[in-house]
């Protein structure tokens, strides 16, 4: 630990432009939570939502609410509110799925879209469901195209004719590490191919900015700095320029053109409402949009501005405690988040879980902490230091059961 005190962090907090957003959110007493990239935490408005519509809109309106009260624009009506948060006009963010299904649509789509060429090309250490989806989405369509991993500096430069996709995870789940957007975007589409985004560890967490980008499609999840609870349903984005031709394999009644004609025949929807499949969840929809909304009532650079300095302050807090640090040394080409090596870090992580430090573990040895800006106050990231220390400096973490695996980690 440096010389920093927890009187310094203190003095961080009491000059914290975002310090009031804290107190919207519910956290237990006592506890030190790092782990609102992995889940986040619950807004308190959420509760008095939910309980609005369960026991109004569902209890006493029963079926009358997907008209009076808008439960059949709530795909829509949210997916514009994300859009706000990651740089895209209206008209071109949908709400519904989960990140792997809607991955699964874009990736299809975007094959069709470019039918003389056979390669999604992404890297070697992509969140392995975006991995499992690709294999399948080439499976479904008969094993004639090929997934090509390459290393993640290789990503620009193994960029070819042949090159369908280029299917990225903006900041690395392991690692924090994050792409050039903007970058990597412009040398897809140098060589004539598209790109897809996965925001799940950027969306809410910093401005994102997907049309100035030009990126083609993206996809994200609701329940990590969306706040929208677990299982919370994901997002999808189609850029305007693609959407007529976009043709997505779950050709689902919602996604349908006249869903209440009930015809026989298939026919897509205009606009992203085509990216729909089934009926939406209603009740997960209305808690993620008040997770959403949250987000909204802040300045997404204030939430950025805080994240680097929360981030740094960590690293130094944590130098010379033996820890190996992973990603990029310069906080702004990270995510919100810190992650560390350590060939035991399993069992730190749940020592520190006892104490009520919470982060997570990544295998096979990252300890992983977020920092979620909107409560995490800097006196959280002095405190979590001191305990690593102590735990590593003690040797708490060497006991039975911090070492039996959970089924989550």
């Amino acid at each position: 630990m440096t010389g920093f005190t927890r009187a310094d962090a203190l003095a961080l907090d009491a000059a914290d432009e975002l310090a009031a957003a804290r107190a919207r959110f519910v956290l237990p007493e006592g506890e030190i939570y790092l782990d609102g990239n992995s889940l986040g935490a619950l807004p308190r408005a959420t509760a008095e939502r939910l309980r609005h519509v369960v026991e109004a809109e569902w209890g006493r309106d029963l079926i009358r609410s997907w008209n009076t009260a808008g439960w059949i624009d709530l795909p829509q009506r949210v997916g514009d509110k994300i859009g706000r948060l990651v740089g895209a006009a209206p008209g071109q963010v949908v709400v519904a799925d989960s990140t792997s299904v809607n991955l699964f649509k874009a990736l299809s789509a975007a094959l069709r879209l470019r039918p003389e060429r056979r390669v999604i090309l992404t890297e070697r250490s992509n969140f392995p469901t975006d991995l499992y989806v690709a294999q399948g989405v080439i499976e479904q369509l008969g094993g004639r195209h090929e997934l090509r991993l390459v290393g993640r500096d290789d990503v620009a430069g193994a960029i070819g004719p042949d090159t369908a996709v280029v299917m990225l995870t903006h900041v690395d789940y392991r690692t924090g590490a994050m792409h050039d957007m903007a970058g990597v975007t412009a040398a897809a589409h140098a060589h004539g191919a598209l790109m897809l985004w996965d925001l799940a560890h950027s969306a809410g967490a910093m401005p994102v900015d997907l049309d100035g980008c030009g990126a083609d499609f993206a996809v994200g999840c609701g329940y990590k700095y969306l706040n929208g609870g677990p299982g919370a349903p994901a997002f999808l984005y189609v850029a305007w320029r693609h959407q007529e031709a976009f043709r997505q394999p779950l050709t689902g009644w919602m996604g349908h053109a006249e869903p209440f004609a009930f015809g026989t025949d298939y026919r897509p929807a205009e606009g992203i409402r085509r990216a729909l499949c089934g009926t939406p969840p209603v009740l997960s929809l209305a808690a993620l949009e008040v997770g959403v909304d949250e987000l909204l009532a802040v300045d997404l650079h204030a939430v950025r501005r805080k994240s680097l300095a929360m981030t740094g302050l960590f690293r130094r807090l944590v130098a010379g405690l033996g820890l190996e640090a992973v990603g990029p040394e310069d906080p702004r080409a990270c995510g919100s988040q810190v992650s560390l090596r350590h060939p035991q870090g399993y069992a730190i992580v749940q020592a520190l879980i006892a104490r009520g430090i919470v982060g997570d573990f990544r295998a096979p040895d990252i300890l992983r902490f977020g920092f979620a800006p909107l409560y995490l106050r800097f006196v959280d990231v002095w405190g979590a230091a001191a305990a690593l220390a102590d735990v590593l400096e003690t040797g708490a973490w060497d006991r039975p059961e911090f070492h039996r695996r959970h089924a989550v980690t």
